[in-house]
């Protein structure tokens, strides 16, 4: 039986966009005050701009902790467990009501298209008192996937 082979695939901005666009379940990685990090599972998108977008409220860990310091990880993972993966590194900005409005409208779009009200969608986001994180990448690593390393593969 063959054995699946770990994978790292180095990409150019555009073939990184691409893997990324249909992938929205991340992991957003920031610094608490004491510098440890504190991770966070969320839903994102990539803006039309090619930044990560997440929709979050401001009272959470992950906004405090951007608002002190901006600098961000996300790791973009697959659907799949043992699906391809991705780091990206950044600097995230917060974006705050009313200036959240239309920026959320873009990030519903790129996560799940369009939506069958705007303007209820547009005072949901207000009434729930959202605010978007968009995380602008830097850096990147590979695209990878897990498996044996290529000693191994034969075996």
């Amino acid at each position: 039986m063959s054995r699946s082979i770990a994978t790292t695939d180095h990409v150019d901005r555009e073939a990184l966009l691409a893997f990324v666009r249909p992938r929205h379940h991340l992991v957003l990685v920031t610094r608490r005050r004491d510098g440890r990090p504190q991770l966070s599972p969320v839903a994102g998108g990539v803006d039309a701009e090619g930044r990560v977008v997440i929709a979050t409220y401001p009272e959470r860990a992950k906004v405090a902790n951007l608002r002190r310091d901006p600098a961000a990880s996300v790791l973009v993972l697959s659907d799949e467990w043992d699906g391809a993966w991705v780091q990206l590194d950044g600097q995230a900005e917060v974006i705050d009501l009313p200036d959240a409005v239309e920026p959320l409208v873009d990030y519903f779009r790129a996560i799940a298209g369009e939506h069958p009200d705007w303007d209820e969608y547009r005072q949901a986001m207000v009434a729930q008192g959202k605010c978007l994180v968009r995380v602008t990448i830097e850096w990147w690593g590979p695209i990878a996937t897990g498996g044996f390393p290529p000693r191994l593969a034969e075996d």
